[in-house]
């Protein structure tokens, strides 16, 4: 993500998120705990900006995305998104289904660690926003449902047919997404869905706690791992060793590596600075 920007001023105020950045941990909350954080168009939209915003600005070197109330997110909104799709023709509903990836992406290609604090439900999109993550952070109450298939829908929906597979293996996404049936937190934890299982009522505690973790750590460091990780997964072995070959020699031009073997020599913690 560029970090040029044009002569907008950030925006401050979000309609359907709650926003916080303190000492380089932006935390995002899904806030429509009423609905169970379902989202509705303009929920989708405030995502998809927001991350690029809080991409462009450098300022963010972790981020946690959490759901207000009894819930993480319980999907699109039935009556605001599933009511209104019925009267859309093809090219509306085509950007609609855009926009909703174009969410994906950006979680995916954000150059900041992602860590999702899953309590309660993560149905339907609200599982895929999970999925996107880089790291999912669940409490002993967390369920995730990919729901597609149940409304009549392709459970591939906003990437989660290329992302569920890489992370659970093809058998597993193939059953959670062809029957769209609820995976609890023990079991997600077993298939690899699931990072870290807290105890109860605790994921956002320990979310904030990876959060900061990531955040005092290399950022530079971090966001090329992150972009490998994602760019590799379908790549050539010959293609992706050449592509590490050409990240290190650049890192290893930067001041973070240079700093981590003075800090060694002198035997302190070493002081990143993401450069």
């Amino acid at each position: 993500m560029s970090p040029f920007t044009g002569s907008a001023a950030r925006t401050c105020d979000w309609e359907h998120l709650r926003v916080d950045l303190t000492d380089g941990v932006a935390t995002v909350t899904l806030a429509r705990p009423e609905k169970l954080n379902a989202l509705t168009f303009g929920g989708y939209a405030d995502l998809r900006d927001l991350l690029a915003e809080l991409s462009r600005e450098r300022a963010v070197r972790a981020l946690v995305l959490a759901g207000e109330g009894r819930g993480f997110c319980s999907g699109g909104d039935v009556d605001e998104i599933i009511g209104a799709t019925l009267a859309m023709d093809t090219a509306q509903l085509l950007d609609f289904n855009r926009m909703t990836g174009q969410v994906v992406r950006a979680i995916r290609e954000c150059p900041f660690p992602v860590i999702a604090a899953v309590h309660g439900v993560a149905a339907g999109a609200g599982a895929v926003l999970a999925l996107a993550a880089d790291f999912r952070v669940a409490d002993p109450s967390a369920r995730f449902a990919f729901l597609f298939t149940r409304v009549g829908l392709s459970g591939g929906d906003m990437g989660a047919a290329y992302l569920l597979p890489r992370v659970v293996g093809l058998g597993h996404a193939t059953r959670l997404l062809m029957l769209g049936e609820p995976v609890r937190a023990p079991e997600a934890e077993r298939i690899g869905l699931i990072s870290e299982l807290t105890d109860e009522g605790r994921a956002d505690e320990a979310a904030q706690a990876l959060a900061r973790r990531l955040a005092d750590g290399p950022a530079l460091a971090h966001a090329q791992t992150k972009a490998l990780l994602t760019a590799e997964l379908d790549m050539p072995l010959a293609a992706a060793v050449e592509l590490d070959a050409s990240t290190q020699a650049l890192l290893m031009n930067g001041e973070d590596y240079a700093e981590f073997h003075a800090a060694f020599t002198e035997k302190r913690p070493p002081k990143w600075r993401g450069r």
